[in-house]
Order: structure tokens, then C-alpha cells, then sequence
């Protein structure tokens, strides 16, 4: 299992997938081959199918620009790579490079086993959930002093990091009002949700405050700004909006959530690992759903859960996001995303609250329902997974 370096990245969206990976796999193309003076771009599957809404031609020309190479892209939307949906292939001179946008800003070369690239965490340690409590119990761990264990202390210094980035764009998601970029005309909600909420009067007032923060966060990334993958750009508001809330709910001290997010981390690359946290892999369920389990798993910490009580919420989280296809409007990061990530902010607090009722026993694994989204994701016509040519994007885009 890879480092949680890798899960939590800190970048700017709006897609960790469609943005942030095929910015990377032309940073490395260019590094590589540092002599190439043209080239042409082509992009296959989800990757050109939504690419323009997410910008991943402008991700793309920004690095070939700078270097001063000349480009030319060329779109295969109903094409697909037998790797993963999201390729690109980056053609020049005698080379012909093709890389996959696998989800979370990770990109793998073709013909290269990226996939044990930054190994720290031993399979028998954490190759899935059970081993992960079978670990935990034997020694008296909590979830995240593994990844201590694994890392080191640096992994909390980049855990606070990471929480740095995540309050910041919640302040700045509060501040910022207008219209989002990308012609869906969609307005800005999360500054008048939270003035709103302020004024609310008890639960109610409570929970509001919790999805401005969620809201906040999901609008800064559609709008281009600086965000941290939890587990993608597409879901990263979930998790900072569950964690400020308990924050100023409950006035909790900083090294306990940045403690907290280590265990979300170590849930989020258990998926990762075992599963997808790619759209375009598995629909929405990998990125909400997953974002869902891990800000849930977080909450219970927080809340002085066990880790069976942690396990239980996280299992839910994904669980009661099965079968959650990406459909997205115009190929955008808005809508149905920046919403969804509002309502799984709330279904985690939810679902630890349910955790934390019960003694953590219950009859559905969280590896189980791994095992289950693979399914269901792979049983997903495409139209539903991140290509917006089904779904809610059809039917609108009729309208």
C-alpha cells in the first residue's frame, strides 16, 4: 500500500483525475524528453470525453506552452485504452508514450508496474480492512499511529499540511460569491448557506453550518482553486467539512485532527487499493462514496470511537453510496457533484453518530462492500461513468 502522501494531494481542480493526472503525465513527458520540440496529444475515453469541462486540455497546454513545445490535441471520446478510461498518449518524433489518469491525480505509464510505486504499508499489515484490525487490536493501536509507524512523525507534519490547505479553502469557499466558470451559469452557494445558518436556531443551525463548509470547499475546486484530494477533487469537500464542523463544534485540538485524517487516509487507500477511487472506473461511488467512508471513520475518531466503531462508519459511508453513477453536466465538477459533497458531509457525521450507538458489531464487512463497488462499478455502462453521455447529463442537456 502506497504512502497516504499519494491519496492526499495538494493541488488545484477541478478533477484530480481529468486535470491534476494529465498535467502530471505531461510534466513527466516533458522531463523525459526534454529534446522534443512538437507534439500531438490524443486522448482517449472519459478523459477526452469530459475533458474540456475539466479542463484537462488546458492542463495539458499549460506545460507544453511553457517549455515552449508545439502541441496539438486530438479527441477520441469513444475510444478506450484496455488499461483504465482515462488515457492520453503523447506522440512525437519516434515517440509514442501513453499514460493512465487512474484517479486521485495518480498517473501509471504504460508498461510500467506503477502500481507498487511508494509501497510503506506491508500487505500483511494493511492489504485490507481485517488485516488492518487484526493489526490494531494485537498491538493496541489506533487506525492512524500505524501510519506513524509506517511513515513516521513527518506524516503528521504533512497531515497538518494538508489540514492547512483544507481550512483555507473553506475560508476562502465562505468569502467567494458569483457565478462558477464552465457555462453551466451555476452561483456560488456556500457564502449565503453559511450566513444563513448562522442564524438558524439549534440542530438545524448545526448541520447547516457543516454543508456551507462542505459546499465551500467543492465550489473552490470548481472554480480552479487550491484544494487537497480526499480521495479526488470531484469529492474533496467532504472531509474538511466534517472535520471543520467538529472542530468548532466541539473545540477539538489541532493534533487530533490531524490524527484524524491519517485514519481517513489509511480507509481511503484500503479502497484505493482494493477498489477504485476513479469516476471513470467506477462511477461516483469511488469518489463520494469513498470520501463519504473516510470522513465518517474520521468522525467516529474524533467522537471517541473504537475501531470496530470506525470500521462500522466507514462501512456505511460507502455501503449506502453502492451503484452512485458519475453523470456530470456538461462534463463539469458542479452539478450533481458540489451538492453531493454537501449531503455526504452530513450522511458521515450520520453515520458516526449510528456507529457510535452500538458496540461496532455488525453483519456487512467494509470489505465487503469494497468488494461489492468493484462490481457495481464495473457493471456501470459507461454512459455512467464520467463520460456525460447518460444520466443526468443527457437528460438536461435535452432539456
Amino acid at each position: 500500500m502506497e504512502s497516504l502522501r499519494e491519496l492526499y494531494r495538494i493541488g488545484y481542480g477541478p478533477s484530480s483525475s481529468h486535470t491534476m493526472g494529465p498535467r502530471a503525465a505531461a510534466e513527466r513527458f516533458v522531463k523525459e524528453h526534454p529534446e522534443v520540440k512538437e507534439v500531438t496529444v490524443e486522448l482517449y475515453g472519459s478523459l477526452a470525453a469530459t475533458g474540456k469541462g475539466h479542463l484537462t486540455d488546458k492542463a495539458i497546454v499549460d506545460v507544453f506552452n511553457e517549455k515552449g513545445i508545439r502541441n496539438e490535441i486530438v479527441w477520441y471520446p469513444d475510444k478506450f485504452k484496455p488499461y483504465h478510461p482515462n488515457a492520453v498518449t503523447f506522440i512525437a518524433s519516434g515517440i509514442s508514450d501513453t499514460y493512465y489518469s487512474v484517479g486521485g491525480g495518480k498517473i501509471v505509464k504504460e508498461g510500467e508496474n506503477n502500481l507498487v510505486d511508494d509501497t510503506v504499508y506491508p500487505d500483511l499489515v494493511l492489504g485490507d480492512m481485517e488485516k488492518m484490525l487484526n493489526y490494531c487490536d494485537y498491538h493496541g493501536y489506533q487506525m492512524w499511529e500505524v501510519a506513524v509507524e509506517y511513515e513516521g512523525e513527518a506524516i503528521l507534519d504533512y497531515a497538518g499540511e494538508v489540514w492547512a490547505v483544507m481550512k483555507k479553502a473553506i475560508e476562502r469557499g465562505l468569502e467567494n460569491e458569483g457565478v462558477l466558470p464552465g457555462g453551466l451559469k451555476l452561483q456560488r452557494k456556500a457564502c449565503l448557506s453559511h450566513a444563513k445558518s448562522v442564524d438558524f436556531a439549534g440542530s438545524l443551525g448545526n448541520t447547516s453550518r457543516a454543508i456551507s463548509f462542505a459546499l465551500a470547499v467543492s465550489e473552490e475546486n470548481a472554480g480552479g482553486g487550491e484544494i487537497v484530494t480526499a480521495p479526488t477533487c470531484g469529492s474533496c469537500g467532504v472531509l474538511p467539512g466534517v472535520l471543520y464542523y467538529l472542530r468548532e463544534e466541539y473545540k477539538i485540538p489541532e493534533i487530533r485532527i490531524q490524527r484524524a485524517i491519517l485514519t481517513a487516509g489509511i480507509v481511503g487507500n484500503i479502497v484505493k487499493t482494493n477498489g477504485s477511487i476513479s469516476g471513470a472506473e467506477v462511477g461516483c461511488q469511488g469518489e463520494v462514496g469513498v470520501a463519504c467512508a473516510m470522513a465518517g471513520a474520521a468522525a467516529t475518531q474524533l467522537l471517541g470511537g473504537s475501531i470496530y466503531q470506525i470500521e462500522y462508519a466507514a462501512e456505511m459511508g460507502l455501503e449506502h453510496h453502492l451503484g452512485l453513477t458519475c453523470d456530470p453536466l456538461m462534463g463539469l465538477v458542479q452539478v450533481p457533484c458540489i451538492e453531493r459533497n454537501a449531503m455526504a458531509c452530513m450522511r458521515a457525521i450520520d453515520h458516526a453518530s449510528f456507529a457510535l450507538m452500538g458496540d461496532g458489531r455488525h453483519k456487512v464487512s467494509f470489505d465487503n462492500v469494497v468488494e461489492v463497488m468493484m462490481e457495481t462499478g464495473t457493471a456501470l455502462p459507461s454512459l455512467y461513468r464520467e463520460t456525460s453521455q447518460g444520466g443526468l447529463a443527457k437528460i438536461v442537456d435535452r432539456e
